[in-house]
């Protein structure tokens, strides 16, 4: 999968930005607030419709303007796909190849993307809400149904905890509509639990053999799914539905005193372990940051392994927080395997011995210079 040009309208800070033949390496050099971080995160927009970087909208559209415009010549193994995506006050609307596409869910997964940023260090230490983020993002780009089974689930959650809100004090007749709302609930959560399982088992494998090289096998690295409400090795629909509503039963009257679902694929977490020590809790800095490698180099064989074909991998402004031995690890990964976009402030910041061949752009107020 190689990116050949973008072409960006009232974008973030671009006016009007037109690139054409990017090479396998990409550097964007450019201080801070320059509009280097906007055009890696344009190539992630226009893979997963959304920012890895905020949840409005509008925040991506240029200051006084009312709706942008993010395009894209993407080469595939099947062939050359155009790519647009429009954002304005009235949603998005994404065309592949002309042809709009009714569902934005059938857009995701025609650009894979891998980012790594400075913020997904807090994949291994961060909050369960950052660890499920991950998640989302990633099964999305490859199993498109899966973002359709998260959207409705977050649909019946609202509705579940209004509910919920409504019902202190009141008798049992009440609470018929509760079951309603539990079976909508659960029938989308077991598929985003199983997909879950899933990934994480392929995460696994992937994440275990990088992780042994990179730390020439002194460490043994291991991911541990906790769902809420189920085994997290059990992957049978009918068996994780029994568990859901199960525990949904459990939880009823604790969650109409507080007014909230308490069980759910949006309560799960991932764990780490580092030769069975919890590497949130336990791990030093420096295996804190090898296992979140780990799991962005892992992230690139597994898509490879799912499509057929490598995804896009952008790092913004994330080497220069990797010690050198680091760097190398990852810069010898990618070269001559992944197009690879990186931001920095500096070349000083790279280990520019490994970078010989990179196409360098420089930015500076919106402008970018090759």
């Amino acid at each position: 999968m190689f990116v050949n040009s973008i072409d960006l309208q009232q974008f973030r800070n671009y006016e009007h930005l037109k690139l054409e033949s990017f090479g396998p390496v990409n550097l964007l050099i450019g201080q801070n607030a320059q509009g280097k971080t906007n055009l890696a995160e344009a190539i992630f927009v226009l893979a997963l419709t959304k920012s890895h970087r905020t949840s409005r909208d509008k925040e991506l559209i240029r200051f006084g303007e009312e709706r942008a415009r993010l395009a894209a010549e993407v080469d595939k193994k099947y062939g050359t796909v155009n790519l647009e995506l429009s954002l304005s006050q009235q949603g998005k609307k994404a065309k592949i190849n002309g042809l709009e596409q009714r569902k934005l869910s059938d857009f995701v997964g025609a650009l894979n993307v891998v980012m790594f940023a400075p913020e997904d260090l807090e994949i291994v230490k961060g909050t369960p809400g950052v660890r499920r983020r991950f998640l989302d993002m990633e099964i999305g780009q490859v199993a498109p149904g899966y973002l359709y089974h998260l959207q409705q689930y977050q649909k019946v959650l609202v509705q579940r905890n209004n509910l919920l809100k409504q019902l202190w004090g009141k008798d049992a007749s009440a609470q018929t509509m509760l079951e309603i709302w539990n079976e909508q609930l659960a029938e989308h959560g077991v598929k985003i639990v199983k997909k879950r399982k899933q990934f994480i088992k392929k995460l696994q494998k992937w994440a275990e053999t990088i992780h042994q090289g990179i730390t020439g096998g002194g460490e043994v690295l291991r991911l541990a799914y906790l769902p809420s409400f189920s085994e997290a090795a059990e992957e049978d629909e009918a068996v994780l539905m029994d568990q859901f509503m199960i525990k949904l039963s459990q939880m009823k009257e604790q969650e109409i005193r507080r007014g909230t679902t308490l069980s759910g694929p949006h309560r799960d977490d991932l764990s780490f372990f580092i030769n069975d020590r919890e590497v949130q809790t336990y791990g030093s800095q420096g295996q804190q940051r090898t296992t979140a490698l780990s799991l962005k180099l892992a992230e690139i064989e597994l898509i490879h392994e799912e499509i057929g074909e490598y995804p896009v991998l952008l790092l913004d402004d994330v080497l220069s927080e990797l010690d050198p031995f680091r760097q190398t690890q990852l810069i010898e990964t990618f070269q001559s395997k992944v197009q690879t976009f990186i931001t920095a402030t500096g070349i000083e910041s790279l280990n520019v011995d490994k970078l010989k061949d990179a196409s360098i752009y420089h930015v500076h107020a919106g402008q970018v210079e090759r």
